[in-house]
Parts: C-alpha cells; structure tokens; sequence
C-alpha cells in the first residue's frame, strides 16, 4: 500500500509537470490559464489514477480497493458534498469578509467516510463544475484553477481518516486528554489570537461591507455559517470538557498540516493569476502584507499560512462534528467507516452481538 501512494503522489506531481510544461507561458494570462488548469488537473488525476491502479494490479492481479472506495453511499454522497462546498464556499466569497473558505467540508467528509480517492474526485469536481457549469448566482470566475489543491485536500483528509486521526477517543486518560487540550488550544488559540489582533481588534465585520448586490440567499446562508461557525467552537469546547475526547487534537493537527499544505499549493496560482485578489474575504490580508512591503507572492503565501490553517482546522472540526452525530451503523456502511468508530463503540456492539447470541 506504501509503495502504491508513493508511485501514486509521484506521477500527480508528474503530471502537473507535464501540464504546466505544455500550458507554458500562458499560466499567466488569464482566460488561457482559465482553460490550461482544468487540463493540467484533470491530466495530473488520470495519470495518478493509472499508476495506482497500475501498481495494485501488479501487487494484487485486481483492482479491489478502487472498486471499494466507490459503493452506491459513496456515489450519492459526492454530488451532495459539491453542492455543500459550493453554496457555503460562493457565499463566504460573495458575503462576508472572515478569514477562511469553508468550501472544502464536502470533500473532507467523503475523503474521511469514503477514502482519499473518492475525496479527491470530490473536490477537483466541485472546482470545476463551480467555474465551468454553475450560472450566476453560483458561479465563480476564481474556483477552477484551485482545482489541484482541491484534490490534494480530499486525498490528504480521507489519509488522515485511514491513519486513525478521525476516529473519537471519548473518556480520555487524563495525561492524553491533556496533551491533547494543549496541542489544540494552542494552534487554535494562537492563530485565533494572532489574526483577531492584528486584523480585527478595532472593529470586526463579518458581512462584507463593500457595495454590491449580495443577494438574500447569500445573507441568509450568510447567518447559517455564523451559526455553523459558532457550533464549531462550541463542539471544540465540549469534546474536550463533556466528552474527554482527546480525539480533538488529532483533528486539529489533521486540519492545520492540511491548511499548510493548501496556502504553499494555492498561494503560486493566486499571485500568478491573480495578482493575490481572489474575490474571497481573505483579500484584504493580502492587501495588507502588500502594505507591509511584501510582493505578490509573498502577500499571498503569507495570507495563506493565516487563512488556511484556520479554515481547514474548522473545516475538520466541523466534518468531525458530523461524523460524531452519525449513527454508528450509518458511519460503518461506508468503505472508511469502521476507522471513524471510537473502540469502545466497537467493543459494546462486539458485547452487545454475544449477549443477543446467548440469549
């Protein structure tokens, strides 16, 4: 399995090559990279795909774990997940003016219940069909070329779910538990921290407050993110103090190492393409790292390790949140479900199976 993502992480990496090498100088110009980065994505996933589906029938004469990843939940569940990331994603661009995306809770949710593939396909599709298909008021002109990262995002998160980082530890030990506590709140607290003082500390405005037809779909959802937002932070607070989960810092640590990852991938195509002004609420950082003295590069690498990091720390967050209100038959139908199942889930239904076969 080792060998078979290191042949499969080298040929994405090869084939984006490939496609920058015969897209050429026209990455810089808009309308040519607005039809050259779909080609490049969609180049770089196939050719991923074929080694990885290469190298497994080399190793195993089948293609099982393919076929796994994609049952009947997996497929209903994928248009349902673009269509979160889309309507929650245009209306953080189009209506509020808050440092984070939250355009990427469908592909993580897939990549945890279905697995890295699935998640990938989640999120390079949702990028294009954003750009490509969706009309006004759902279309945006800046979603397609960010299609790369989005697929790097779902392969990362349903890694992160397949390593166990996504599975609850309720009723930690208290050392765990601890450690965990620390982990969290420091990340979370000092990015919270360190963005609110620099950028909010005299006034905080969460609607975009530049002119502009927002719409009343986009003010309504606008509130139903606040909300969402809100029972982040509040669902943080509560696993580590009601329910002792220490699972929260894995989460954490999932969610920033995934953001790092993202701004590094995103911060080239948004100065490139660009000029760092994406349409989203996180603009104004680069317009302030600009004033710093930073280049356009610069300006948006350094928004990216702000904005990232806490969007996809928030994101996990979330996704986390409603894996834990699954039902746990529900979560374990799916082809990750059973690494997203706390032991003691597991050991009181194995109890819960004899006690029925004994009576």
């Amino acid at each position: 399995m080792v060998i078979r993502w290191i042949v499969t992480v080298l040929a994405f990496g090869a084939g984006v090559v490939v496609g920058v090498l015969v897209a050429g100088a026209g990455l810089t110009d808009y309308d040519a990279a607005l039809r050259a980065f779909p080609l490049i994505t969609v180049i770089a996933v196939v050719t991923a795909l074929a080694a990885y589906a290469l190298v497994e029938y080399l190793q195993t004469g089948s293609l099982a774990s393919i076929g796994r990843q994609f049952d009947t939940r997996t497929i209903v569940l994928i248009p349902i997940a673009i269509a979160i990331n889309v309507i929650l994603g245009q209306t953080v661009a189009a209506a509020l003016k808050v440092p984070v995306y939250l355009d990427s809770i469908g592909t993580i949710l897939v990549g945890a219940l279905a697995g890295p593939i699935p998640g990938a396909l989640t999120g390079m599709l949702a990028n294009l069909l954003w750009t490509y298909v969706l009309p006004p008021p759902f279309h945006s002109d800046f979603a397609a070329p960010f299609a790369i990262t989005a697929v790097v995002i779902g392969l990362l998160s349903g890694f992160a779910a397949r390593g166990g980082l996504m599975r609850p530890r309720p009723n930690s030990g208290a050392g765990a538990l601890v450690l965990s506590a620390v982990i969290a709140l420091a990340v979370t607290g000092g990015l919270a921290a360190w963005t609110y003082t620099q950028f909010y500390a005299d006034t905080f405005t969460f609607f975009n407050p530049e002119p502009g037809d927002v719409g009343a779909v986009f003010v309504v959802v606008g509130w139903l993110i606040a909300a969402l937002i809100v029972a982040a932070v509040v669902g943080f607070i509560a696993l580590l103090v009601v329910r002792r989960d220490a699972g929260v810092g894995y989460v954490v640590v999932a969610g920033a190492v995934t953001g790092v990852i993202a701004a590094i991938l995103s911060a080239p195509i948004s100065a490139n393409l660009f000029g760092g002004v994406t349409g989203a609420g996180t603009d104004f950082l680069v317009a302030f790292f600009r004033q710093q003295g930073a280049d356009v590069l610069g300006a948006s690498f350094q928004q990216g390790l702000i904005s990232d990091p806490i969007d996809k720390i928030t994101t996990f967050l979330v996704v986390y949140l409603i894996l834990l209100a699954m039902a746990r038959r529900t979560k374990a139908r799916f082809p990750q479900g059973e690494r997203l199942v706390d032991a003691s889930s597991e050991e009181e239904a194995d109890a819960g199976q004899w006690r029925e076969a004994a009576s």
